[in-house]
């Protein structure tokens, strides 16, 4: 598969083969689901907690006489029908995790980048520099490469582009991630993907 390589004023200036095995691979809506699924399942945090009968204070008096007062029974004042009581079948601490192997991982990956591809969402620049880190000029840049629509840009590594990234942080449409902690929720939420050649080539050394 080729496609063009533009500059930052969004004119074309190159193509660039991309390899068929990542970005022309099967595509499985299952397995992509699954990888969604998952990633969503983990960012939970599983710390709600609700107090039983065992935790909540008083209650330690049997609030009537059993007989004779005319009134239904009652045990404890901290019983789950009276206010103030505890909690029945309501959530406690657990842990969320799903796992998947890395294998699926990569699969799922590889159809979303496929599925991105077929639908010409995937941009490609030469090379991502700003002159100086301003946001209005990185705001230029994705306005001539990919119009109105969101976009996911992705740089191989933090420290020669710490300019672009602190550019991208306040766009509202746009979101900068690290070419080696790639996802399938970003790559799932956004139109289109940003991505110079060097991100692309940390992309084929890990999925290809």
């Amino acid at each position: 598969m080729v496609v063009d390589v533009f500059n930052m004023e969004g004119q074309k200036v190159s193509t660039v083969e991309l390899s068929p095995s990542i970005f022309d691979a099967p595509i499985y809506v299952d397995l992509m689901h699954q990888a969604f699924v998952r990633q969503l399942a983990n960012a939970r945090l599983g710390t709600h907690n609700t107090k039983t009968r065992k935790y909540v204070s008083g209650g330690g008096r049997k609030p009537w006489r059993q007989k004779g007062t005319g009134r239904a029974r009652s045990g404890s004042s901290r019983s789950p029908v009276w206010a103030k009581g505890a909690k029945v079948h309501t959530p406690h601490p657990r842990s969320y995790v799903q796992l998947m192997p890395k294998k699926m991982r990569r699969a799922a990956l590889r159809s979303a980048l496929s599925v991105k591809a077929a639908q010409s969402g995937l941009v490609v620049v030469d090379q991502l520099a700003l002159n100086e880190p301003k946001t209005r000029l990185m705001a230029k840049a994705l306005d001539a490469l990919v119009g109105n629509n969101s976009a996911l840009v992705l740089v191989p590594e933090k420290e020669a582009y710490e300019g672009v990234i602190r550019s991208t942080r306040n766009l509202p449409d746009a979101k900068i991630l690290l070419a080696g902690y790639l996802n399938i929720r970003d790559l799932l939420q956004f139109d289109k993907i940003v991505l110079p050649l060097s991100a692309l080539d940390v992309i084929q050394t890990n999925l290809g």
